[in-house]
């Protein structure tokens, strides 16, 4: 993709995102206002699946989206859509009615997230459950504030992948800085509130009318910086 992302991460608008900080809370705000529904943002992944049939593409949302119309339902439509993969930080790993199976019968994976709140034994528990992918939240809280990239982070990101996962991180990252650090250490960086501020920076308000050039210059130079293509 242009910019140098290799996944794309969408989230489906949910009313109480509790991971999530005032910026992502505030886009979903907006597209609920305009009457959205989840249906809209699997048709959207679908059109986006059309146009880059290479992407891969993650969907992120909350468990009571996934469980109203039945976890085997909504995996089966998300798959239908064009989705290679689910983050769903409110269902746990071990009691995730019944995602995991429903997402491999579909041919996609289950990322569940890891947070460094978790005791040790747990972590190891989900580290040794046999996942492709492990989202490690680099710290607890919600996101979109800047995360400090120490040791503390490394060796919890090392005791995720203890397993033999292979790690996503991120939770806060926003610099090019934070993301050289994290890189040794994991299979991808993740990025999410630090694109929503640039679009709102770049375009305030989001008009119909907006210009479309300038949206896609702002994020196509914020990725470049994240992923090190501007260098």
């Amino acid at each position: 993709m242009a910019g140098g992302a290799d996944i794309l991460e969408i989230q489906l608008a949910f009313s109480d995102p509790s991971a999530d900080g005032p910026a992502i809370q505030g886009a979903c705000t907006k597209v609920l206002e305009r009457g959205y529904k989840t249906a809209d943002g699997l048709s959207l992944i679908k059109k986006i699946r059309g146009e880059f049939p290479q992407t891969t593409i993650y969907l992120m949302s909350y468990g009571s989206l996934v469980f109203t119309p039945g976890v085997k339902e909504f995996c089966k439509r998300a798959a239908a859509a064009g989705v290679n993969g689910m983050i769903i930080p409110d269902l746990p790993f071990d009691f995730d009615e019944g995602l995991t199976a429903a997402c491999r019968e579909n041919g996609m994976e289950n990322i569940p997230v890891a947070a460094p709140s978790m005791s040790e034994e747990r972590l190891r528990k989900m580290a040794g459950a046999g996942f492709n992918y492990i989202y490690a939240a680099l710290r607890t809280g919600i996101t979109g504030t800047d995360t400090t990239i120490g040791q503390d982070t490394i060796d919890f990101i090392k005791k995720v992948a203890s397993g033999g996962s292979k790690v996503y991180g991120g939770f806060g990252i926003s610099k090019d800085e934070q993301a050289k650090a994290l890189a040794p250490y994991v299979e991808a960086v993740v990025a999410g509130s630090v694109f929503v501020r640039t679009i709102n920076a770049a375009l305030p308000g989001l008009a119909n009318d907006c210009d479309k050039d300038a949206l896609f210059k702002a994020v196509k130079a914020k990725a470049e910086e994240l992923t090190g293509a501007a260098s």
